[in-house]
């Protein structure tokens, strides 16, 4: 059996948006996407950069659960919108 290199890392989070998905892989788009409309209703954009990633935390083991019982965490950086008017 072969394994891909581990690596520890320290991040560090900042402020972000997160749900907890149930369900397939598949539907994860429209969870993201209650996500992003709910950022946007609270004042918020996404702040995706080379530092600050999209990622998601798998709670299941999706080969001992049927796809609509798998729990994922998917996180998005985010930052206040510009609110000048220049």
């Amino acid at each position: 059996m072969f394994f891909s290199k581990v690596e520890f890392l320290t991040i560090e989070e900042g402020l972000g948006v997160q749900c907890m998905h149930i369900g397939s892989y598949d539907d994860e788009p429209a969870t993201v996407q209650m996500m992003h409309d709910f950022m946007e209703q609270q004042g918020y954009k996404l702040d995706i950069t080379e530092k600050r990633l999209h990622h998601e935390i798998y709670l299941s083991d999706a080969r001992k659960l049927a796809p609509e019982k798998l729990k994922t965490v998917i996180r998005h950086p985010i930052k206040q919108k510009d609110t000048s008017n220049f």
